[in-house]
């Protein structure tokens, strides 16, 4: 009975493999198909009942349940000529067709398996593809060896105090009033300073209240079947106009904010593009404003707190166009702006996020 089950598991996995290997044609007459398909149900073979169960909630969801990390020994796998390593031929089975390297890759979050030097994570949707992108454009090697780095007290990054650099209604971290409420946390435990505040926006009409985050990532979506965050369903009230109802409804399970090592990471777990836009990202040298296209599955860095702290240096205020915040992201759904879209602004956007860093002073 438990090695019925179990087959019957293999095979569901299977079956909901992606569609250009779905083909029975190909099965019989293709011995590449062949060898993939033995060499993935020999390793589906090893996992136990439990993780098999986990990667069927995960690939036939396509990662809006949550669910554990399913981990294979590391090491390369014989593909007729080639190896692979066992996520690389998972992610190919059941996410991208094409991806071939590990250092295209970069782990969700809440993948709990970073630092195992035995086993590796094989859950799909654990896994984001790198944005081209990820690197700050304007601060290369060269960048950091000419411009020193000093420690920026608060008087020196608190000096100039702006608002939302698109509507003048946002404050930024230096204007937060730290009252009673807003120390609390997101689930009212009183804790240490938040690292950002997220402010949903409908066009011009900024909707709910602000939300500070503490934890080292957060979810932000439309619907999540399981999982907390900010849910912004719960923020919004009837939709005004048709562009804002279809864009709520492409959000889906939306974005994961998440501060790492290196700086802020924005990942997309919805189905659908996010646009953003973010000082860091930004090529000080141009007067365009930049931004960037974040496909489904993608991650990308949007902030860089070594980049940020150079920034007033590095940034010449007679070309600005307007005020400048250095500690300011922003985060369209689905829809873009600025001259490559007919939108020019972010206010023109039907959804929208505005990611107000608290940085370290």
């Amino acid at each position: 009975m438990f090695r019925s089950k179990r087959s019957s598991h293999v095979k569901r996995l299977w079956k909901s493999r992606l569609a250009q290997h779905e083909t029975e044609s190909s099965d019989e007459n293709n011995p590449e198909e062949l060898e993939k398909k033995s060499v993935t149900q020999s390793i589906l073979k090893r996992l136990k009942e439990k993780q098999l169960e986990m990667l069927i909630q995960s690939v036939e969801s396509k990662g809006e349940e949550h669910s554990g990390c399913v981990l294979l020994p590391k090491g390369d796998l014989r593909l007729g000529r080639r190896c692979v390593e066992p996520h690389i031929l998972c992610l190919q089975i059941w996410r991208w067709s094409d991806i071939s390297e590990s250092s295209e890759l970069r782990r969700m979050p809440f993948c709990e398996t970073v630092d195992d030097d035995v086993y590796v994570c094989c859950n799909p949707y654990h896994w984001s593809r790198k944005s081209d992108e990820s690197e700050s454009p304007f601060l290369g090697r060269s960048a950091l060896e000419r411009v020193h780095i000093t420690d920026f007290g608060q008087s020196e990054m608190g000096t100039d105090e702006v608002v939302s650099t698109e509507t003048g209604n946002t404050p930024t971290p230096h204007q937060l009033n730290y009252s009673d409420d807003s120390m609390s946390s997101n689930n009212g435990c009183v804790r240490g300073p938040h690292w950002c505040t997220v402010a949903y926006w409908e066009l011009r009409q900024r909707v709910g209240r602000l939300y500070m985050v503490y934890d080292p990532n957060v979810n932000i979506f439309q619907s999540l079947p399981q999982g907390d965050g900010l849910s912004l369903e719960l923020l919004q009230k009837e939709a005004e106009t048709d562009s804002v109802k279809r864009t709520r409804d492409k959000i889906g399970i939306g974005v994961v904010l998440s501060r790492e090592d290196d700086g802020v990471w924005l990942y997309n777990r919805s189905q659908f593009p996010v646009f953003v836009n973010s000082p860091t990202l930004e090529n000080i040298h141009s007067r365009t404003l930049p931004v960037l296209k974040l496909l489904p599955g993608y991650s990308i860095k949007i902030f860089d707190y070594d980049s940020v702290r150079l920034l007033k240096q590095l940034t010449d205020k007679r070309y600005l166009d307007g005020p400048f915040d250095p500690a300011s992201v922003r985060i369209s759904f689905a829809k873009g702006w600025g001259p490559n879209y007919h939108r020019q602004f972010i206010t023109s956007c039907p959804a929208w996020l505005e990611v107000l860093m608290t940085i370290d002073r």
